[in-house]
């Protein structure tokens, strides 16, 4: 695989101080604008000439979502002078310049450039206006504005929202669905302060001669409300592209900028804190036995463009990443949970990743005893409290679970006995329940359901006993030679299937939906809350649709730890 670099420009970065008003203040500022625009002004900006002018604008969290807040975007040529103008409150502009970065797909050759203006020193809870521009920008007289509100200071109520496997309207992509334009549609209704996309995020992996243009289309999709609050991604196995890095990143890593995680592998995983809220993102595709990344089925190779000078790559091929940091990512997360177990600041922990620890799904992928190893110990041990994946389509909720059964699974192939680690629900699960003190165990969500076209996915019933059945990997599924088609590769299912006695609800009905998660900080001495409205889509698996309705209401309880 190449392992061309990510090419940075450096540019003016000014230090940022902030008014008693809230208003930022930046040594150096210079460049005025006064003209203004609306948030589909880039969209409208469709020259012949590829130039400077804005689009795919979103917004991420920095090292501290008080004070911290990167606008990134991308242009289709380099743009000239790139900078944000940012205003609090009606107060003059002050202008903040981007970071150029780069990449070269490679397989098509096409050069992606995007930029990163990060602005620090931004008061807490306070609203922030902005506008996005260039000096080779075609809508400079009305140049891309929007808006966004940083995030409060201390214990706080807030919201956020999530979902996974999001992919873009344009239909022509594979994977692509109607519904996505909906799905963030839906994101703007309820106006939470930021928005969790749990991985896939548009599968240009699947249509490996146009990956820069299937980004293109996602970006643009997304920015009616990623422009106006924090959009915080994992990677999942479709982010992993050929010829695009050491993991295949490179296109997901030059698009975000992400916090801090002091390691050599920045911006694959990273943690934020809102209110008592810590918030983990976490790449899966480190630790799963799944190979569901890229992958040439044949029977004839996949051929880059030669201006990329990469050779073809073989049926068979794939892109199998596990264990890629040697530990290093299991090592930070350990870290990082003893920390919060120490932080009396802390009252909850929330874990983002793409793949499944515990899904029942049948038509999709299932459950990876990879994640069940490296993590679930340290889930347990530090007690995290919510864990949100995407992965297979679809909604599915686990009882809060806790250590594991061993030997209660069965290999598919022979009929052995097969240890998938068994995740154990604590205390004994009532079917009706809707209220859980998550000190008892964590629950996983599977929110599969942003906009990608699939059918729902299926759960699995054991036909004897009738009890929910679950799909687990227990070992890794290369590709292998496709029986029904010579000289081309299918990459094998689950080695193994449990019966699913974690899965408290599933959604039949439809694989669309979002959750909505509510915060309050509770009163010292007393109770703290997270209460989770999932809404789904009916009928949005045959027919788009922008009508997402209640689907159940849960609500999560602990004593508050701190003053």
């Amino acid at each position: 695989m190449s392992n061309k670099k990510t090419t940075d420009t450096p540019s003016t970065e000014p230090t940022a101080t902030v008014s008693r008003r809230g208003f930022l203040k930046l040594a150096g500022a210079s460049g005025f604008a006064t003209a203004t625009g609306s948030l589909t002004s880039s969209a409208r900006a469709a020259a012949a000439t590829p130039d400077g002018t804005p689009e795919q604008i979103h917004l991420t969290w920095g090292n501290n979502p008080a004070t911290e807040v990167v606008i990134s975007w991308a242009s289709l040529a380099p743009a000239t002078n790139p900078r944000v103008h940012i205003s609090c409150g009606g107060e003059r502009k002050i202008t903040v310049h981007g970071v150029q970065r780069t990449y070269t797909d490679g397989l098509n050759g096409t050069v992606v450039f995007t930029y990163h203006a990060r602005l620090h020193g931004l008061h807490h809870s306070t609203d922030y206006e902005y506008e996005v521009t260039a000096d080779n920008d075609s809508n400079a007289g009305q140049p891309f504005t929007a808006s966004f509100r940083t995030a409060p200071h201390g214990r706080a109520p807030f919201r956020w929202t999530s979902y996974g496997d999001l992919a873009t309207p344009n239909t022509g992509w594979v994977l692509s669905s109607p519904q996505s334009r909906f799905a963030v549609q839906a994101v703007e209704r309820f106006q939470p302060l930021f928005h969790l996309l749990n991985g896939d995020l548009c599968y240009a992996n699947l249509n490996p001669t146009h990956q820069p243009d299937v980004w293109r289309d996602f970006g643009n999709n997304n920015q009616t409300s990623s422009a106006n609050r924090p959009w915080m991604p994992c990677p999942g196995n479709h982010e992993i592209e050929f010829n695009n890095g050491e993991q295949g990143y490179e296109s997901y890593l030059t698009r975000y900028t992400l916090p801090e995680n002091g390691t050599r592998f920045p911006g694959r995983w990273y943690s934020f804190r809102v209110s008592s809220v810590l918030f983990i993102s976490l790449d899966a595709d480190d630790v799963v036995y799944q190979d569901a990344a890229a992958f040439v089925a044949g029977p004839s190779p996949l051929v880059p463009a030669a201006s990329t000078g990469n050779p073809p790559i073989e049926p068979g091929t794939s892109f199998y990443v596990r264990g890629y940091s040697n530990g290093e990512q299991t090592r930070w997360l350990e870290r990082t949970l003893r920390w919060a177990a120490e932080d009396r600041e802390v009252d909850w922990i929330v874990v983002q990743m793409h793949q499944d620890a515990l899904s029942s799904s049948k038509t999709g992928n299932g459950s990876d005893k990879g994640i069940r190893e490296a993590w679930l110990p340290l889930f347990d041990r530090y007690g995290v409290d919510l864990v949100l994946c995407g992965h297979d389509h679809d909604y599915e909720r686990s009882y809060p679970v806790r250590g594991c059964n061993h030997h209660a699974g069965t290999d598919v192939a022979t009929g052995q006995v097969v240890d998938t680690l068994q995740p154990r629900p604590v205390p004994s699960p009532s079917p009706d329940s809707t209220r859980f003190d998550t000190t008892h165990g964590t629950i996983h969500l599977i929110l599969g359901g942003g906009g990608t076209s699939a059918p729902l996915d299926v759960y699995g019933v054991d036909a004897g006993d009738g009890k929910p059945q679950a799909q687990i990997f227990t070992r890794p599924n290369r590709p292998v030679p496709n029986t029904a088609k010579p000289g081309a590769f299918v990459r094998p299912g689950a080695d193994a299937v449990e019966d699913a006695i974690w899965s408290a609800q599933r959604d039949t009905g439809t694989g669309y939906g979002i959750a909505v998660f509510d915060h309050d900080p509770g009163e010292p001495g007393g109770k703290t809350t997270i209460t989770m409205n999932y809404y789904h889509a009916p009928g949005a698996d045959q027919t788009p649709t922008a009508n997402y309705e209640l689907f159940e209401t849960i609500e999560l309880s602990k004593q508050r730890r701190g003053w």
